[in-house]
């Protein structure tokens, strides 16, 4: 039985942080699989309890020279998204002070060295000026480099120390030394202190653009959290109170008026009224709710109060569950990633000998040593990699955060990557295709039957078997118990009833058991006999029709895939637009069918309920699971959509498409500009100063080219 466990992860930068604790972890005894987000801070680790514990985990991490702290023992998705939220924007303030103070002095720095070049008194000034910079805004820079170099690795801290580092002690030297000694070893008097001020400043504002451009990514999450109410007004020993949403307990009742949030889940007792659930599920018209309706904390109410009942509380609320998906999703990894990560691996090493090549190739054409220094530290600077490492989790990021908005959860990168190849979707008929709300439009049966059908259909889960019960109901007429009930699944039900045996089901499952007969429709027989008929309609959702012309805009095939009667699915399927119907099939036949799609060389979506449909959305290559903002099937696919609407699964492939392109975009633009800058770097055409802040602007633009997913046209 394994467990999983998100670890917060800090001082990791650059692409080569991430592999780094990557493998630390899956190097781990017990570790089953980890996953760490450059983006997020955080390494999610599937583990077996028996073999390794959390806090090794930590301390396997540490290891490595980078922070990470578990969780808060107690506290749910929202208190983690929360305290995580906090501490980026800590972190974004006191980077932006620094960014700002240190191209202030940078800027001191350059006026200073060109009005008194070659000063004494204004060169110690500006060692002094350069020591602050170091050890204040780059002390995480130059720590960071030290710790990996200490634990035999590199990443892109050890780039910008060495850079600086190089120009910091070369000026320094020509501070001290004598100008006589300078002059007798041929040495210019030239110190670069404001080229290694410039350069922290600009590594140090890139972060903290990034910092700033990354809470955007995170945009969806923090609109989330903001739904969750503070306090909740409860009846205790009859007397209306208003206490902390941390302490309603379950069964507590919950009083809510016209224009107020729901504090926590619940069903609703008493009252009725119109509840907004569009910040869940993206549904824009309000949702009726009366006695025994659910409702879920974060939702708004609009016209009338009603009293409820609380159900689920803390990380069980529907809020914190779609709060932990979404954490999930965007912590997790496109296997498109791997590339950046192979990459990564060997980068820095390479760089690093790239820089000692150029460092000789200038000593070997004549050119001093102070050129071929300053050639090779503008090679380290411009070819920091952190670029590379955002490249995809950014555009997760952005995608999985536009599609909770959109009322799609998408869990992860892996998902997302995958959605973009889909060519065939099948889609299951009741309550996929059709409202799943079944109702009786003709019933060829005694009242007598009727009673026995209904109590052998009170039993079942099947949304025909609630149709029958309660047109039966509706004709006042008493449904009375069953004993030794069987369900047979894409058959009908079998059940005792006053004695009597009771089947209700289709021609096929009544003729297995002797009761041969043409009628369409839900037959009945009684011990054995044939007692009537009825006829059951469900019809197709309003949004169905749309949302399969829009698959086919996409040039996606889509197959209806039921267990119904093939004269049914095919009037289904003309109505929504679907040319291909495969009809009467198990469950086992579903999977089947989607496998043989599969042998066909065809990436397959498939769409259920989340429930009946659980085999085939699992042997799928990506999983819709249809689901309501009250009850949420996250288990069940890879996606999971919010409000009963197809056209989500057209939205949700639209997304995956854009994303991929922006992922692409991203990998070849920080390959692109790595291979075009070095080499200019080590021929002399780029100063540290510029590859720095060409550097900066690399990383911030890959962030800003994914935040354009959150205003894609899908």
């Amino acid at each position: 039985m394994t467990e999983t466990v998100s670890i917060q992860v800090g001082g990791m930068t650059c692409a080569a942080c991430q592999v780094h604790v990557q493998k630390a972890l899956e190097q781990t005894p017990g570790v089953t699989r980890a996953g760490v987000s450059l983006m997020a801070g955080e390494a999610t680790v599937v583990f077996d309890p028996q073999q390794v514990a959390p806090a090794a985990l930590v301390e396997a991490i540490r290891e490595t020279g980078y922070e990470a702290d578990l969780p808060e023992p107690g506290s749910d998705a929202l208190a983690h998204q929360e305290a995580r939220e906090g501490a980026q924007a800590a972190e974004a303030r006191d980077l932006a002070v620094k960014a700002v103070t240190s191209l202030v002095l940078g800027a001191i720095a350059m006026g200073v060295s060109m009005q008194f070049m070659h000063s004494t008194l204004a060169n110690w000034a500006l060692l002094a000026m350069t020591l602050f910079v170091m050890l204040w805004a780059g002390r995480p820079i130059f720590t960071g480099a030290w710790t990996v170099t200490r634990h035999g690795s590199s990443d892109m801290n050890t780039l910008v120390a060495l850079g600086t580092g190089a120009a910091f002690l070369f000026s320094a030297a020509v501070t001290i030394a004598p100008p006589d000694f300078l002059t007798a070893h041929g040495i210019p008097p030239d110190v670069y202190f404001e080229a290694a001020i410039l350069i922290l400043g600009f590594v140090v504002t890139g972060r903290a653009l990034e910092a700033r451009a990354k809470s955007h990514t995170t945009g969806a999450l923090r609109r989330l959290i903001a739904l969750q109410v503070p306090t909740a007004r409860v009846l205790r020993e009859g007397i209306e109170v208003e206490i902390g949403v941390a302490e309603v307990r379950h069964g507590d009742t919950v009083i809510v008026r016209p224009g107020e949030k729901l504090p926590v889940d619940g069903e609703v007792i008493e009252g009725a009224s119109y509840v907004d659930e569009s910040m869940l599920t993206g549904e824009p018209e309000p949702v009726a709710k009366s006695a025994g309706s659910t409702v879920a904390g974060g939702t708004l109410n609009t016209t009338g109060s009603f009293r409820y009942r609380a159900t689920t509380l803390g990380s069980a609320s529907v809020l914190a569950r779609i709060v932990a998906l979404m954490r999930e999703a965007q912590a997790s990894r496109a296997p498109i990633e791997r590339v950046a990560d192979k990459i990564s691996a060997i980068f820095v090493p390479c760089v690093l000998g790239l820089a000692a090549i150029t460092c000789a190739g200038w000593l070997l054409t004549g050119h001093s040593w102070t050129q071929g220094a300053v050639a090779a530290v503008a090679v380290l600077i411009i070819a920091c990699p952190c670029a590379m490492g955002l490249a995809v989790p950014t555009a997760v990021m952005v995608a999985t955060g536009q599609g909770a908005e959109m009322g799609l959860l998408i869990k992860g990168g892996e998902a997302l990557e995958k959605l973009h190849r889909v060519s065939v979707v099948v889609l299951d008929k009741t309550g996929t295709v059709t409202e799943g709300r079944p109702r009786v439009t003709a019933a060829h049966i005694d009242d007598a039957a009727l009673r026995l059908a209904a109590a052998a259909e009170r039993s079942s889960e099947h949304p025909l078997a609630r149709a029958v019960v309660e047109f039966t109901e509706s004709r006042g007429l008493k449904v009375p118990d069953t004993s030794n009930f069987e369900a047979i699944v894409g058959r009908g039900v079998r059940a005792q009833v006053d004695g009597r045996v009771v089947l209700v089901g289709n021609d096929a499952f009544l003729a297995e058991n002797g009761v041969v007969t043409s009628k369409h429709g839900l037959v009945v027989a009684v011990d054995a006999v044939f007692a009537g008929s009825i006829e059951v309609s469900d019809p197709i959702r309003a949004s169905s029709q749309e949302a399969v012309a829009a698959l086919k805009r996409m040039g996606i095939e889509t197959v209806l895939l039921t267990g119904d009667r093939e004269e049914t699915a095919q009037q289904v399927a003309r109505d929504a637009g679907i040319a291909r119907v495969v009809a009467g099939v198990l469950p086992a036949g579903k999977v089947e069918e989607i496998r043989r799609l599969q042998s066909s060389g065809r990436t397959v979506a498939m769409v259920g309920d989340g429930i009946n449909d659980g085999p085939a959305l699992a042997q799928a290559d990506v999983g819709f699971a249809m689901g309501s903002g009250t009850d949420v099937a996250m288990e069940a696919g890879d996606v999971t959509l919010l409000r009963p609407d197809l056209r989500g699964v057209a939205q949700a492939i639209s997304l995956s498409r854009a994303a991929w392109r922006v992922m692409r975009q991203n990998l070849f633009w920080a390959l692109a500009y790595n291979v075009i800058a070095i080499p200019a770097a080590a021929l002399g055409l780029l100063s540290p100063i510029i590859a720095s802040a060409a550097m900066a602007a690399s990383s911030v633009s890959v962030v800003g080219n994914s935040l354009r997913l959150k205003r894609a046209r899908l």
